[in-house]
């Protein structure tokens, strides 16, 4: 629970789209317990409810999230057993294997630990307000949300050594041309825009979704040779999937036909 005594995560079914919200705006949704173990519940559920075909996650108030909550920090022997205690449930490995499309709707300060959630979603768009860093090596720390590995995946070696080294500060446009976010759009708009995405990338079936999404995250922890055995694999294992979606479909037709015909051919007798 957050301060005020309402949930720290959000979580709401908008038709097939998952709809988190981080729940401390008073504090810009900067993470702690009690937000760990939200989403931590939250994404179990995801995980196991068939109907949902993708996620959106954003942060109410001001902000989509400013990282680890100082204030819990500063309660901790070291900032090393704070982080320890925070992160000791693996929420960002069960963020990253949903087996649905994520899409990450950032706005305001989106820095650290914040940024790095946004980075383990598929996709992300931001809010043309969106001031983002990665300010830990300042602290004496390293990224340590996964930020040092999906950085250089989503936006290269260089640029992602550069935002973690520096901890330099970015606005929304400078995150576009990098490629760390798909898209930029007024701030009034950003929510029906990351519904919209969600929608149409929640068009493609859950189970296909999980094989699209392991072929391309997977492959980038191999080699090219087995990333395309990778691929292959999931490839025939899908039409496999296709063929006895079809087979099964055909059959279904071929027993309404003959439930239909059979009473016709009751009255000819």
């Amino acid at each position: 629970m957050s301060v005020n005594g309402s949930p720290a995560v959000l979580y709401a079914k908008r038709g097939a789209v998952a709809w988190v919200t981080l729940n401390r705006p008073d504090q810009f949704n900067a993470y702690n317990m009690a937000m760990r173990d939200d989403l931590y519940q939250i994404l179990a559920a995801i995980h196991e409810d068939t109907e949902v075909r993708a996620m959106v996650l954003r942060g109410a108030g001001k902000a989509f999230s400013t990282g680890g909550d100082l204030a819990e920090f500063g309660m901790a022997p070291s900032p090393i057993v704070a982080r320890w205690v925070r992160f000791r449930r693996d929420v960002w490995g069960m963020m990253r294997a949903l087996p649905i499309p994520t899409v990450a709707a950032i706005h305001g300060y989106t820095v650290g630990g914040g940024l790095e959630m946004a980075l383990l979603c598929d996709v992300a768009i931001a809010a043309s307000d969106a001031r983002i860093s990665l300010p830990e090596t300042g602290a004496g720390m390293i990224p340590g949300v996964a930020g040092t590995q999906t950085a250089a995946r989503r936006l290269g070696l260089g640029r992602a050594l550069d935002l973690c080294l520096t901890g330099r500060w970015i606005d929304a446009s400078d995150a576009l041309l990098v490629g760390l976010v798909a898209e930029v759009v007024p701030v009034a708009d950003l929510d029906a825009r990351a519904l919209s995405i969600a929608r149409e990338l929640g068009e493609v079936p859950r189970e296909r979704a999980s094989m699209l999404k392991r072929a391309v995250w997977e492959g980038l922890d191999l080699p090219l040779r087995e990333g395309l055995e990778l691929e292959q694999r999931l490839a025939k294992r899908l039409m496999l999937m296709t063929a006895n979606d079809n087979r099964t479909r055909a059959n279904r037709r071929r027993s309404h036909s003959r439930k239909a015909a059979a009473p016709g051919r009751n009255r000819a007798l």
